[in-house]
């Protein structure tokens, strides 16, 4: 089973599908199409993000089954790991896997391709300055969502 709904945030309409009781993606969109969960698990993403955007930790992620590369998969478990409110560069983030900081681009680019937004938390990912760099959805956005966790 394969279902959608149009979750309206303060940043702007996210996406949400899952398929076979698990989310496969969230993404941030310009369709205005608003539609209600129509799952269980929707339902779940759904007041995870409610409770997500009211400022509070949202609790543990519904279930993930995005499609990946086993590399990818290893860096969305590592920034998964990143606790809310935190933040983590890509070369310690790296450095956390067993690789040299020197994968730091390597980690940033599976991030990129983080089809799962807030879910798998890749925008706590940061520079080593501290400087907020690359996220799919925008640094604006970016610096919202980390704001809203008090980072």
């Amino acid at each position: 089973m394969n279902n959608a709904f149009s979750y309206a945030s303060p940043l702007g309409t996210l996406r949400i599908a899952e398929e076979n009781g698990a989310l496969t993606t969230a993404m941030f969109t310009e369709d205005a199409d608003r539609t209600a969960p129509s799952s269980p698990v929707l339902c779940e993403a759904g007041a995870w993000l409610d409770r997500y955007f009211a400022g509070r930790d949202p609790g543990p992620v519904p279930p993930l089954a995005p499609k990946e590369t086993a590399f990818q998969k290893a860096v969305w478990q590592a920034i998964s790991r990143v606790p809310y409110g935190e933040t983590i560069s890509y070369g310690a983030l790296a450095a956390a896997m067993g690789l040299s900081p020197r994968h730091a681009r390597a980690v940033g680019s599976a991030l990129h391709r983080n089809p799962l937004l807030l879910f798998i938390p890749c925008h706590r990912a940061i520079g080593k300055n501290g400087d907020l760099t690359g996220f799919a959805a925008g640094i604006d956005r970016k610096r919202t969502l980390l704001e809203r966790e008090r980072v």
